[in-house]
């Protein structure tokens, strides 16, 4: 799993930090540091985290299926790896 955030649509909301504290922390009040190569193990946390950023600035991308990238990660069957 690779992650991408659009820093200049990023608002400093923080909800993906809340959300993957182990991926996502803020620094300062308003600078975004992330692991843009996640772990697996934080798959759910990811994908909660990029469904709940308000202004959709996370994008996951899943090298393992080109085809299969999403702001919205959520939406993703739960089955699928």
């Amino acid at each position: 799993m690779r992650l991408v955030v659009d820093l200049n649509r990023c608002q400093g909301y923080a909800q993906c930090a809340f959300l993957a504290p182990d991926v996502f922390s803020m620094h300062g009040e308003e600078a975004l540091l992330y692991n843009p190569h996640a772990d697996e193990a934080q798959r759910e946390q990811v994908r909660r985290a990029a469904a709940a950023c308000p202004v959709q600035a996370i994008r996951v991308e899943y090298p393992e299926h080109p085809d299969r990238a999403s702001r919205d990660t959520a939406k993703e069957p739960s089955g699928v790896r």
